[in-house]
């Protein structure tokens, strides 16, 4: 079972690993109409999380508690109140996660799966990632936890992800987990980008198409004449740091940066490395190892935005086999 499923980047490398889905939800509609799209026969539910997760789930699913073999999802980060002292479930009200430990609370799933950013890590000094993982172990599960880069794992994207893993206390003593071993060979845009099929994408104006004709692959802002550089950065120019997102333009020969929800964004640029453009949505949803034969709905806005919030096909792929190897122990 999946929460906050997005447009399937998770639940579809779950799936490739050989788990049958039996709900996903997802507040969304356009997101849920891509997973309908693509898997009539999955059980999609278009629904604010709170309204599903005050029911009795094992009503609802048609399942007993204990028997799920796997909850997966990634709740948005947001910080916590801290009303109580013990920092448990009940600190986390009002947050997205409570929901998620709701579901984890009810089902008490053999093994659960939880991905965010590695932000989370450092969010309010630390603290949200201590009450996640306190939540946790007070629902009864010993947990793994690992930052991952996408590009380990057979994707074309530097994507770095933390994903934690529970297993229920229970079956620690029946089952071991690894996290996934890093491949030999990491794939580069030009093992994907040069086949993929045409599809809609958003264009550069007209004066920023000229620029970047400028700009040589794999260069940014500092590969062009300065006072044009300057006048097209303007306020930007007198940042701190590096901005090296500024009129970035990627090569054939290294990853993508990590696929963002809008494709044109001054400080986040990511020109196609051929074209003076940006990358179309089926480029983007290659670099987040979606199959070409998986559709998306909704505007243009729409689909870059479900791309771009995915998690790459097979990174959750590669974590799913490795909880499929530990639950076949039992």
């Amino acid at each position: 079972m999946e929460l906050f499923a997005g447009a399937g980047g998770l639940a579809l490398g779950v799936e490739k690993a050989g788990f049958k889905t039996i709900g996903l939800i997802e507040i969304d509609k356009n997101a849920c109409n891509t997973l309908k799209l693509n898997r009539p026969n999955w059980n999609v539910i278009n629904e604010n999380i709170a309204n599903i997760s005050s029911k009795n789930l094992e009503d609802f699913f048609s399942i007993k508690k204990g028997e799920l073999d796997l909850l997966s999802g990634g709740a948005p980060c947001q910080a916590f109140s801290y009303a109580g002292k013990r920092l448990g479930l009940e600190d986390t009200r009002g947050t997205l996660f409570y929901h998620y430990a709701l579901f984890l609370k009810q089902l008490q799933p053999k093994m659960f799966l939880f991905e965010n950013v590695k932000g989370l890590l450092s969010h309010d000094k630390g603290k949200t990632h201590e009450t996640i993982i306190n939540v946790f172990k007070e629902e009864g599960y010993t947990i793994y936890e690992k930052v991952l880069n996408a590009w380990d794992y057979g994707v074309a994207q530097k994507r770095e992800r933390l994903i934690i893993v529970g297993i229920r206390n229970d079956l620690i003593n029946k089952l071991n987990f690894l996290f996934p071993t890093p491949h030999k060979y990491k794939p580069v845009l030009r093992d994907i980008l040069l086949d993929c099929p045409e599809s809609k994408g958003i264009a550069y104006s007209e004066y920023k198409k000229k620029i970047f004709e400028m700009v040589p692959p794999g260069g940014y802002w500092k590969d062009i004449p300065k006072e044009i550089a300057k006048e097209y950065m303007k306020s930007c120019w007198d940042m701190e740091g590096g901005r090296t997102g500024i009129l970035r333009r990627l090569s054939l020969d290294e990853p993508s940066l990590t696929v963002l929800t809008s494709p044109s964004q001054k400080q986040t640029d990511r020109c196609h490395p051929i074209e003076a453009r940006p990358f179309t949505i089926r480029e983007n949803a290659r670099c987040q190892s979606f199959p070409d034969e998986w559709e998306f709905s909704g505007s243009v806005t729409d689909q870059y935005r479900q791309v771009g919030n995915a998690v790459p096909v097979n990174l959750a792929y590669e974590v799913a086999l490795e909880i499929r190897k530990a639950l076949e122990m039992l």
